[in-house]
This record gives structure tokens, sequence and C-alpha cells, in this order.
């Protein structure tokens, strides 16, 4: 079973798909963000290229685990890839995620314009792989 991971921004979408197995992620894609019928027209084709079961959202949180205005509109997509997919969406909290990416790329030594272009697959990639790790060790 493959799980797309989903680090959703204001402009772009962060793309990351598990191993069939369940067990590592992998950045794909960042989707720049036009119109919500091309973002699911998009989310489409990679539902069907990789057989996707399932959705893990990255939840925006505060640093004290509260929940910030950005959440609703979370919840809002989430909504929509459900009616669009009728396939389970799950949530994942990403605070960090950013962070770990930006220092997964420097330790990379990635040049900071290339940073730019990725930073949002990688954080995804972060997402997914922390729910993949947590539900394993479950």
């Amino acid at each position: 079973m493959r799980i797309l991971g989903l680090d959703l921004g204001e402009k772009t979408i962060g793309v990351a798909v598990s191993d069939p197995m369940g067990w590592t992620a992998q950045g794909l894609e960042v989707i720049r963000r036009t119109s919500l019928q091309q973002d699911l027209a998009r989310l489409r084709y990679l539902v069907q290229a990789y057989d996707v079961e399932k959705f893990v959202l990255g939840l925006p949180r505060r640093t004290d685990g509260s929940y910030g205005p950005e959440v609703e509109k979370i919840y809002s997509f989430a909504a929509e890839l459900e009616r669009e997919f009728a396939l389970p969406v799950e949530y994942w909290d990403e605070r960090f995620s950013t962070a770990a990416a930006q220092r997964v790329l420097i330790e990379g030594d990635v040049s900071r314009a290339k940073r730019r272009k990725v930073i949002d697959k990688v954080a995804a990639a972060v997402i997914l792989q922390a729910y993949l790790d947590c539900r394993r060790s479950n």
C-alpha cells in the first residue's frame, strides 16, 4: 500500500510517496498551486501512477502544540481530497518538518537556490517518514 504525503502551503504542495511496503518515504515533486481543480488533477495523476491508497497531510501546529488558523485550510483541503478520491486522509504534526528538511539539504551541500526549489517535497518526505516510522513502531 502506497501513501502520498502532502505538505500543503499557500503557493505550493510538497509531495512525497511511500514505497509499497510502507517503510520509506521519498520526495516526488512540488506542485505549484494555481487552482483547486488543477491541484486535484495533478494529484489524481499521482494517485493513479503510484496506486495510492491513503493521504497523510502535514498539520501545522504551533511550538506549544496548539493549532493555528492555517489548520482550517488543511481540513478544507482534506475534505476535497476525500470527496474527490474516496481515500482516507490522516494528519501528522508537521512542526519542525521544514527545519529538518533544511538541515538535510544543507548537510547534503545543496545550494541555496536549489534548496528553495525542493524544500517542500523534502518537507513532505520528512512528514511522511515520521508517520511511517510511528506506524511501524506501534
